[in-house]
């Protein structure tokens, strides 16, 4: 299944006009999962608008087709979903391919666990490398039997038929993927089971199983569900990607004479590290038009140019906008005086190492960045007209990266070309388009045939 993916490199050229208007970034991943796992352990049809068309999400929808659930293909973000019930999924005819989604693997396993039937979940080459052992540990100690690759990788083997039993977890890590797959092998556990967080992590899995019915008990840190329930199927309407959002908040803020107002962006209180964060370094932005939409916040995101500032990050914020630190780095090379980051060395387990190759990838656009085990210390050079050089930067494959040098083409005094960024479409479809829509100068050109 796994096929090869053609090469995809990014130019960056110089903006010719502010970057302004209105956008619309595409839907939230995490919501986007969610919608389809939960939709098919439904009873009744959901129907999901604002459903995120890109690679990750499709992978989760296409396991699910593959264990016998009805998923109409989703068109202008629209997925019509006939729900199997928690006891209603059938044996796949071959192992369930979740290319680079870290998020489909951890969160399936836990769904898996409890299924009468034996399954493999495979991902890319880039997700075989990273961590799942920490998915590997609860499950199994409530019960479940779990083959892996060396060091706890995958593939992984998923042995049915098993009785699952309750616990009360503390993770070792603020980890929502962790939780949430704790969490709906809970679904199928005897008694209560719960999970302790050391730091809020976002939650849109307790926010949506209570959208479907399923009750959660939530105390403080802790999350409870007990097993034996069922979900009723309903109507979910995916908001913008706050995630996506950010490189467009990044950008608007370093480039010069901007004005952008990002539209339906979900504000999930366990999701907003990043506006906290650039508000600390003295960003210019405004939410309009508050509301709640199917159990989550959104608004609309005016972002205007601002001189921002080296800050100490606080580590009360690092969960809540841990995907959004690649986008971040470039904000603090672009601000006068120093950043420091600590506390977050889950970004060296994420789709690459993001603190050694956002580092590297500074370094040569001339920016003073020092690695750390947990962060980075970074000195901007925001009093310069154009602070950043040009290079050939290598994303190693992670979108995030792609994107956030990407951004830095904004305030670069040369061209910054970005190598491997085919992995972009799979979160942010369109991203090169929509950047260009707005004022970015950016080019993306493909390369048919193998790539590194």
């Amino acid at each position: 299944m796994n096929t090869a993916t053609p090469a995809v490199t990014y130019r960056t050229q110089a903006h010719l006009a502010p970057l302004t208007g209105h956008l619309r970034v595409p839907g939230d991943k995490s919501i986007s999962h969610r919608s389809i796992m939960l939709g098919a352990l439904a009873c009744g049809i959901t129907e999901v608008t604002g459903f995120l068309q890109g690679e990750d999400s499709l992978n989760t929808l296409r396991c699910f087709r593959a264990m016998g659930v009805s998923i109409s293909d989703p068109v202008d973000g629209y997925v019509r979903i006939e729900g199997a019930g928690l006891q209603g999924l059938r044996p796949p005819a071959q192992p369930l391919y979740v290319g680079n989604s870290g998020t489909s693997m951890r969160l399936m396993a836990g769904i898996l666990a409890g299924q009468a039937f034996d399954t493999v979940l495979e991902g890319d080459e880039s997700l075989s490398r990273r961590p799942m052992k920490r998915v590997i540990d609860p499950l199994t100690q409530m019960g479940a039997v779990i083959e892996s690759a060396e060091g706890g990788r995958s593939p992984l083997i998923i042995r049915g038929g098993q009785t699952l039993h309750a616990i009360n977890y503390v993770l070792p890590m603020a980890s929502a993927q962790v939780k949430s797959c704790v969490l709906l092998a809970g679904l199928y556990a005897t008694g209560a089971t719960c999970v302790t967080e050391p730091a809020p992590t976002r939650d849109h899995t307790e926010r949506m199983l209570t959208g479907f019915g399923y009750a959660v008990n939530r105390s403080e840190s802790t999350a409870c569900v007990v097993g034996g329930g069922h979900l009723a199927a309903r109507a979910i309407e995916v908001p913008a990607d706050i995630s996506s959002a950010a490189f467009f908040m990044v950008a608007a803020s370093i480039a010069p004479e901007a004005d952008i107002t990002l539209l339906h962006v979900g504000m999930n209180p366990t999701r907003t590290g990043i506006i906290d964060i650039l508000n600390l370094m003295g960003a210019d932005i405004t939410l309009h038009n508050l509301r709640e939409v199917g159990g989550e916040p959104v608004a609309d995101i005016q972002i205007k140019s601002a001189q921002l500032s080296g800050i100490d990050i606080p580590e009360s914020l690092v969960p809540l906008a841990i995907d959004e630190f690649p986008v971040l780095f470039i904000a603090a090379a672009c601000a006068v005086g120093r950043t420091v980051l600590t506390g977050a060395e889950e970004l060296r387990v994420k789709e690459s190492d993001r603190i050694a190759v956002m580092a590297d990838g500074l370094q040569k656009l001339g920016i003073d960045a020092t690695p750390t085990a947990d962060g980075m210390v970074i000195n901007g050079r925001g009093d310069e007209a154009t602070p950043l050089g040009s290079a050939e930067i290598w994303s190693e494959g992670d979108h995030r990266i792609a994107m956030a040098f990407a951004v830095a083409g904004l305030r670069a005094q040369g061209v910054i070309t970005i190598h491997n960024c085919e992995f972009v479409e799979t979160s942010f479809p369109g991203f090169a388009s929509l950047f260009r829509r707005c004022g970015g100068g950016l080019q993306d050109t493909v390369a048919l045939g193998a790539h590194a």
